[in-house]
């Protein structure tokens, strides 16, 4: 199973983004395992989707990637708010990386801290 975070998924959708070639490339390479993510994810990925109309489109695709949209449990909640404590990530980073962390999930992410905060958690990670 692989966790995929926001940066890597707008970049993927979006051709003038920087990371656009290296993204598709990571999400073709993932063969037939599983891709995941969180809700915050979802809503991070379809901000720029909403503002240009493109939302259904960009949803389709994801369904076509084959990206299921992960929850966090009430139980969860106070692990989040300590990652984020702990390690000052921008909440959805830190929804990715419990995510990884709750499933034994690799992660895939071109974010520095986010690979070097997981890499210290012992979470594998894909870039």
């Amino acid at each position: 199973m692989i966790v995929v975070d926001a940066g890597v998924l707008i970049a993927h959708f979006d051709r003038t983004e920087v990371h656009h070639e290296r993204a598709t490339r990571l999400l073709l390479a993932t063969g037939d395992e599983p891709l995941r993510m969180g809700a915050l994810t979802m809503a991070e990925v379809l901000v720029g989707p909403c503002k240009t109309g493109t939302e259904d489109t960009v949803r389709r695709a994801m369904d076509q990637l084959g990206l299921q949209v992960v929850g966090l449990s009430s139980s969860q909640v106070a692990a989040l708010a300590g990652l984020r404590a702990t390690t000052g990530l921008p909440m959805p980073d830190c929804c990715s990386l419990l995510t990884a962390e709750t499933y034994g999930a690799k992660l895939a992410t071109f974010d520095d801290r986010l690979m070097r905060i997981a890499a210290v958690r012992a979470v594998h990670v894909l870039s």
